[in-house]
């Protein structure tokens, strides 16, 4: 299997055959399967935000027409474009209609700022942008500008406005530096033929969860839509998603956890509705819940204790609610208890990589197990090891380092052959950093470094 993207590692021939045999791999691409969706599932609702409701055929007409817009202004396939959106409709448009244009969208988080987001242009050598006009206060246009004039690479730039609000850059416009700007909303044009291309292509790439550092290049993850697109689905059959759960993305869109663990993608694939939160106060995340009828929700240890300090004042109580995902670091187990007893639901711990280490624990798991562990394996492929400081593995109960290698985990960082050295055994195996203990039936418990008492 060659790589799909230059500078990208592919999988040995042996575990592409070995995933496509086990049927984790399917070969559709992700906006192709976004196709799939809109005739299964036309007219239910997909997306919401605030008033705004999406259907699956219009929103897959949306990205059709969005798609041929941006190659209109001149992307072409493979080029990479950094997407910063907020918790928007227009942001799963954007992506998904990067990818069937071929492009590869970086998702890159909100809050980052100039010097960050100046690197990944840098790194990637992408050449569009897409962002709000401003972010809290801050001229976010003017910084892409201001990264355009800083080297070749970066020549569109795609502000993205509220609906009813009035673009500062009108229509087409041009920088002294050659870098052109066109509204998001403007793109809209009559949809073209669809690109034929494999799967096995990179379908975007991820921020990685441990960042290179000021003075390095920046980690980003390959994920081909191949493996994306089985962690997605895996991951709602592991929650049991159905058409009829509706999901609450609150947390950051770019997050993996929100975007395909199973999040926005694994909720697509069942047909069920997304609802899009771009305001994370506690306050308005239980009134989503309750005017959305939310049933599976994503939330960090410290906004889950937010929530249930703010359910006295906002007088919600129990409802739809039946699974709240935890992510995020440590969760007090007095908190843990009490999202049970508060909001009426079940408490999943999941622990996720960009780099493709999911676990996460079972609807049916015991409270303990659920209240103890951050789950087991997404997938019956995932080979996780635990190691010392040489290695070797340990027995199950010993503290060590993650080991991963799977269907969903890919096999280098993007354009970073030196790290991958170093981050990566010499049978493919990714050293996560992160510490962990393993029980006998497979559960990992996280573990703080050597001679933290955690």
């Amino acid at each position: 299997m060659s790589p799909t993207l230059d500078g990208c590692a592919p999988w040995p021939e042996e575990y592409v055959d070995r995933y496509w045999a086990a049927g984790h791999w399917r070969g559709n691409s992700l906006d192709n399967l976004l196709r799939g969706w809109a005739l299964q599932y036309g007219p239910r609702t997909a997306l919401v935000h605030g008033d705004t409701r999406i259907t699956y055929a219009a929103l897959n007409r949306r990205v059709g027409r969005t798609a041929a817009g941006f190659r209109l202004r001149g992307l072409r396939p493979g080029q990479r474009v950094v997407v910063q959106m907020p918790n928007v409709p227009e942001f799963v448009i954007t992506v998904f209609a990067l990818m069937r244009a071929g492009a590869v969208p970086v998702l890159c988080p909100l809050p980052l700022g100039a010097p960050e987001v100046s690197r990944i242009v840098r790194h990637t050598q992408a050449v569009g942008y897409v962002g709000p006009s401003t972010y809290r206060g801050v001229d976010r246009i003017a910084m892409a500008a201001a990264i355009a004039a800083e080297g070749p690479f970066l020549r569109r730039v795609f502000p993205f406005e509220e609906p009813g609000t009035a673009s500062p850059y009108g229509g087409f416009t041009t920088d002294t530096s050659g870098c052109h700007y066109f509204p998001l909303a403007s793109l809209d044009s009559p949809p073209d033929q669809p690109l034929a291309r494999g799967a096995d292509q990179v379908a975007l790439l991820l921020r990685a969860a441990r960042d290179g550092g000021a003075r390095d290049a920046p980690l980003l993850v390959p994920r081909t839509h191949d493996d994306y697109a089985y962690q997605a689905r895996a991951a709602a059959e592991a929650v049991s998603l159905t058409e009829d759960d509706v999901y609450l993305a609150a947390l950051p869109a770019d997050r993996n956890l929100t975007f395909g663990c199973p999040g926005i993608i694994g909720t697509l694939t069942v047909g069920g509705a997304v609802v899009l939160l771009d305001d994370p106060d506690p306050a308005a995340c239980l009134a989503a819940i309750e005017r959305e009828g939310v049933t599976v929700a994503s939330v960090t240890p410290a906004g889950a204790r937010a929530w249930l300090d703010a359910l006295p004042a906002t007088g919600a109580g129990p409802g739809t609610l039946r699974l709240v995902q935890c992510d995020g670091g440590p969760l007090p187990r007095d908190v843990a208890e009490r999202i049970g007893a508060e909001l009426g639901c079940r408490l999943q711990r999941v622990f996720d990589l960009p780099e493709g280490l999911v676990t996460l624990t079972r609807p049916g798991d015991p409270q303990e197990t659920v209240l103890t562990t951050r789950g087991r394996a997404l997938s019956p492929d995932d080979e996780i090891r635990i190691v010392d400081a040489e290695g070797a593995d340990v027995p199950d109960g010993e503290p060590g380092e993650i080991l991963v290698r799977g269907p969903y985990a890919p096999r280098g960082y993007y354009r970073a052959p030196d790290h991958d050295a170093r981050a990566f055994t010499t049978d493919g195996f990714l050293r996560t950093g992160e510490r962990a203990r393993r029980t006998p039936d497979g559960h990992l418990v996280p573990v703080g470094p050597p001679g933290d008492p955690r």
